[in-house]
């Protein structure tokens, strides 16, 4: 007389749904801490005032997080001989910055052969606008007899005669990047001695 086989255990439906709902949190949990992770900007290196600078962005030895990063925000790609990226997104109080405020921002052109100061919102678009207006650089920044560039950003045109104004309509999460082309020797080799421009909350901000 042969012994009967065992019969495989069966999976109730309230294990497998308990199994499946396991696996969708963690799915959840990954991605969401990956894409906070990626979008923080304090996942950025040195601070100088406002501005933080990533020091592996281009280079063969960026992490998967900032290898990751360039491709979701698409801000940093050239190495730093190239290219250096310092992103701003509180003014110089430490507050965060909105579209619907009016900011002056100013300071020393960077000792590059070419820079240029960017408006995005917190999406990494540009803000849509009908003069087109997205960046002031170094061909068309007002230098005054210090050797100093300003320019102003907000909703509307403040009529200040001789400053570009970079308009960013609506009530956004804002952010400027300042992009320094070929910058010289002293500044690859230390990217927090940069003349960090001051960005100052205007009056009249709701």
């Amino acid at each position: 007389m042969t012994a009967k086989a065992a019969s495989p255990r069966r999976i109730g439906w309230s294990t497998l749904l308990g199994l499946i709902g396991l696996v969708l949190l963690a799915t959840v949990l990954g991605l969401g801490s990956a894409w906070l992770a990626l979008k923080r900007s304090d996942a950025f290196g040195a601070r100088i005032g406002p501005w933080q600078a990533n020091l592996l962005a281009g280079s063969a030895d960026a992490d998967l997080y900032t290898r990751a990063r360039v491709a979701v925000g698409g801000l940093l790609a050239l190495n730093r001989a190239e290219t250096m990226y310092y992103v701003a997104a509180t003014d110089s109080d430490g507050q965060p910055l909105r579209s619907r405020c009016s900011y002056r921002v100013s300071g020393l052109p960077p000792k590059a052969r070419w820079w240029s100061l960017t408006a995005y919102a917190e999406d990494y678009f540009l803000f849509p606008n009908e003069q087109r207006r997205y960046s002031v650089n170094g061909l068309n920044a007002a230098i005054d007899d210090k050797g100093a560039f300003a320019l102003i950003s907000g909703p509307s045109d403040p009529g200040l005669p001789g400053l570009p104004w970079l308009p960013t309509p609506g009530d956004r999460g804002l952010m400027f990047t300042l992009r320094v082309y070929n910058p010289d020797g002293a500044l690859q080799a230390s990217p927090a001695s940069l003349e960090a421009p001051r960005i100052e909350q205007l009056a009249g901000c709701a």
